[in-house]
């Protein structure tokens, strides 16, 4: 088993891990501890459905915008080439820009992800065909709904470099996480040890839980736990 093989059986076993056990709102607060206080795209950036958890390991496109059609060639190419070469665990992580006239996801890219093992998308722009995307059960996060084609408007100029989603950096490889409070960005270096928090913060939740449903004061337990 060489050194890439090794490293992607310990990232599924953290998004598996991760999807199981952890919630949006407690990896944002371990990652403040650690100091990363920007990993959490904006609030206008929503699951389509709150129902379904992303987590899963960063692919990115980088969009640009355009303004004509080709006469030749094939606008979409690149991001073909993105959804094609996606790995079981991925999630393409999609940077729009802000000009919110880019759809880059709709149903039949969602429908190549989930044949490739993809496990959600998450863009800063706009995207379309949500009623069938709902159906499948794919997690995507977006910065908005509306019917355009990308065609005309914006291509992938580059992939899997780092990129701003949503005014988050992301870079390939990272660990994406999103659920009905909102989605963020784990660094890759520090997974580990963001988990490792985590999970120990979500028994501290628990014990606080409890203590607060015996009826005990919440300034006590919070001295006690350190908490809330």
């Amino acid at each position: 088993m060489d050194n890439r093989e090794a490293k992607m059986i310990v990232d599924d076993q953290v998004i598996a891990s991760a999807r199981d056990k952890l919630y949006a709102a407690v990896l944002s607060d371990v990652l403040d501890e650690q100091g990363y206080r920007h990993q959490v795209l904006p609030p206008h950036i929503r699951p389509l459905d709150d129902g379904v958890i992303l987590a899963g390991r960063a692919r990115t496109g980088l969009y640009r915008d355009v303004y004509h059609v080709l006469d030749d060639g094939n606008p979409y190419a690149v991001e073909i080439a993105l959804i094609d070469d996606l790995k079981p665990g991925e999630v393409a992580v999609l940077a729009c820009g802000t000009s919110g006239r880019i759809a880059p996801w709709g149903e039949l890219l969602t429908t190549a992800s989930i044949a490739r093992g993809g496990v959600g998308c998450v863009t800063d722009g706009l995207v379309r065909d949500t009623k069938a995307i709902r159906g499948l059960g794919f997690p995507v996060f977006h910065g908005g709904i509306g019917p355009l084609d990308s065609k005309g408007r914006g291509e992938v100029c580059a992939i899997d470099v780092p990129i701003e989603c949503g005014g988050v950096m992301v870079h390939p490889g990272d660990l994406v996480f999103g659920d009905a409070d909102g989605v963020l960005v784990v660094p890759q270096p520090i997974v580990a040890q963001t988990l490792k928090l985590a999970l120990a913060k979500v028994e501290g939740e628990d014990r606080t839980r409890d203590a607060l449903k015996e009826g005990a004061l919440l300034a006590d337990v919070f001295a006690k736990y350190g908490i809330l």
